[in-house]
């Protein structure tokens, strides 16, 4: 005999598998946006598992395309104002160019009903994502540098390792020794490979600057005693053979290459190059950047920023993203123990996501005192600031380290240029 189920429970039956249905089509789709490497794209990926394990009802759908692509094609979707094609996130930089064209949204509104914990990122990096006093991006990491050395060829010279106690003296004490020149003038060895446009790290050590304000300037100040008095130290290290011509190092394949392969003893470089040294099983350490007798200590306080776009349908659900990706128990976690980043918050650089780690390099405190002393100051927090930098300061600077040119004569043409570049776009020389 056939059973027949009662109406009012089949109407229920039914109910519930459409509800179930429709709940299971409810997922809210946050687009995400980035650049980056086959290995940094397989660490994006990971993240954005953990995140929609732990929230499901958020679905990320991820948008990658390759550094030489990714903003010509971000800004094409900006144009064009389809939101359903416009990424809810992305990884920008420098984000004040962006915040200035209006298509990211100010993220003070979140920020501030949640609490979220502005002081635990390093001193300044914050401030590399605001633009007019507002906050439009979460700095991913911080690009702060450390001074790495080649712990065999210290061993073979004798001399002892880096520390926190060396200044700019021992570090040319030091290259002198680290230094190989062939009786007929040829550079078997260099003591430091730097590319030229870190120069900046010289000059705010030693208490200069690019510009009198790096948010709303009025003159260059290249010119000024203390920043040529930086350059020129660095300058004589190229002159002298102690550091590698930049010219060179950009054709030996950059720092990391000529670091592996022993043409230099040392690098300065930020803690990218880390999983590359450790997968070589290089013999190095890390040491805090020598410093003038009277300097200060002047990391860059910059690094790349997830942002929320202006455009953006799904502000809410983006902002539960952006802030788990920020979060030490969430996405900084996951890059700090990729070994790819020093994460962009106190709380997780202090955690053993990355002090805790055992691989190499053994001083990781050195990340910690750099970031304690970050500084702003080696990118303009203006709209104008890359045309600045990519038209004037830079090829003046290449001038300088092609040895074509004196360096105060190069820093003066440089700083004549700026200034009229800066009063051309309304940044009016005040004095």
């Amino acid at each position: 005999m056939r059973r027949s189920i009662p109406l009012f429970l089949a109407s229920l039956l039914v109910a519930v598998l459409i509800s179930g249905a429709v709940a299971a089509q409810e997922k809210t789709v946050v687009t995400w946006a980035f650049w980056g490497s086959p290995e940094e794209l397989a660490t994006h990926e990971q993240v954005a598992a953990a995140f929609m394990e732990e929230n499901p009802d958020i679905e990320i759908e991820i948008w990658h395309e390759p550094w030489a692509d990714y903003f010509t094609k971000i800004q094409t979707l900006w144009a064009s104002g389809d939101s359903a094609e416009i990424p809810d996130i992305a990884f920008l930089s420098p984000v004040s160019n962006y915040a200035a064209d209006g298509v990211l949204e100010p993220l003070d509104p979140f920020i501030d009903a949640s609490g979220f914990d502005r002081e635990d990122f390093w001193p300044g990096l914050l401030e590399f994502a605001m633009y007019n006093g507002e906050v439009y991006g979460f700095p991913r990491d911080i690009g702060l540098e450390v001074l790495y050395y080649n712990k065999s060829i210290f061993d073979e010279v004798g001399l002892d390792y880096p520390d926190e106690t060396w200044t700019w003296d021992d570090l040319l004490a030091a290259a002198e020794q680290l230094t190989v020149v062939a009786d007929n003038g040829r550079v078997s060895r260099y003591a430091l490979g730097m590319e030229g446009g870190k120069y900046q790290l010289w000059i705010g050590q030693n208490g200069g600057s690019i510009l009198d304000d790096m948010y709303n300037p009025t003159e260059c100040t290249l010119d000024a005693p203390e920043s040529v008095e930086a350059v020129q130290f660095f300058a004589d290290m190229m002159e002298n053979n102690y550091a590698m011509p930049d010219a060179n190092l950009s054709q030996a394949g950059g720092d990391a290459a000529v670091f592996q392969s022993g043409q230099v003893a040392m690098i300065i470089q930020n803690a990218s190059r880390i999983p590359v040294f450790n997968a070589a099983e290089l013999d190095y350490d890390v040491a805090v950047v020598p410093i003038p007798e009277d300097g200060q200590r002047s990391a860059s306080a910059a690094g790349a920023a997830w942002t929320m776009s202006s455009f953006s349908d799904n502000k809410e659900a983006a902002w539960t993203f952006l802030s788990w990706l920020q979060s030490t128990d969430g996405g900084q976690a996951i890059y700090t123990q990729s070994g790819e980043i020093l994460p962009a918050l106190r709380s997780t650089a202090m955690s053993d996501a990355f002090l805790g780690n055992m691989d190499q390099p053994e001083n990781r405190q050195a990340f910690i005192i750099e970031g304690e002393n970050a500084k702003v100051g080696r990118a303009g927090m203006f709209p104008e600031w890359n045309e600045l930098n990519g038209t004037i300061i830079s090829p003046g600077m290449q001038t300088i380290w092609a040895g074509e040119v004196e360096v105060q004569d190069a820093l003066d043409r440089i700083c004549e240029v700026a200034d009229t570049f800066l009063e051309e776009n309304g940044y009016p020389h005040e004095g």
